[in-house]
């Protein structure tokens, strides 16, 4: 349990902490991940020629991130924090819940292989998107349900298949999304040890959980 929660409870880690109560963090990044030990590509840099790029918050990042690279397509992928206040932030920093910082997989795909709806598809499947700020037993700020963009083009997409699942959620009687859309804010890549942590730590934890629908892709809905 985080200093956060012992001191207030798991209420305190639910709410995102203002900017000017946000941890300082640091003007040096992390040290770099190294290659990719599953894709054998660097998790970081630029896309290259004719590839995409999408950052993705479903809970605890290990088992995304898993769930992500084993993708067909996907030519590389990197944990970090985005969404927050906190330059630079540490694990320990974030999980305080004082940098407002969510944990996202960097995902850079070829578009010849896969598609954006896709992946989309693999996200909303794989967490429950309206659970607020958790996932599970998964408490606080740092598990919110995210999609952000960094190609301009792809924002009518991302909302379009938002907007589907909803309606697919609602159908099935079930919460409204409270997964988060906006244009890609820093990412800060995670401490190497996070990096492909599943691959690295097979019997590790993953919190991945899905609502069991299906998310339609194009026109229409459709539920299991």
């Amino acid at each position: 349990m985080s200093l956060l929660a012992s001191l207030f409870g798991d209420s305190a880690k639910t709410r995102l902490v203002r900017p000017e109560d946000a941890l300082p963090g640091r003007a040096e990044p992390l040290p770099p991940p190294a290659l990719h030990p599953v894709l054998g590509t660097p998790p970081l840099g630029a896309a290259p020629p004719g590839h995409a790029e999408v950052f993705l918050g479903m809970g605890c990042f290990w088992g995304a991130e898993r769930r992500l690279y084993q993708q067909p397509g996907v030519w590389t992928t990197a944990v970090g924090y985005q969404g927050g206040f906190t330059p630079n932030p540490t694990y320990r920093e974030v999980c305080t819940g004082l940098t407002g910082h969510v944990e996202t997989v960097r995902v850079v795909f070829d578009p010849a292989r896969t598609s954006l709806d896709a992946l989309l598809r693999v996200f909303w499947e794989s967490h429950d998107p309206t659970q607020g700020m958790r996932q599970g037993n998964d408490i606080g700020t740092q598990y919110r349900s995210c999609i952000y963009w960094s190609d301009a083009a792809h924002e009518a997409q991302i909302r379009a298949s938002a907007a589907r699942y909803g309606a697919a959620l609602a159908a099935a009687g079930l919460a409204a999304l409270t997964t988060e859309l906006r244009a890609a804010p820093p990412f800060y890549a995670a401490e190497e040890y996070h990096q492909q942590y599943l691959h690295k730590n097979p019997d590790g934890y993953c919190g991945l959980r899905g609502t069991g629908i299906a998310c339609p892709v194009g026109v229409g809905v459709a539920a299991l």
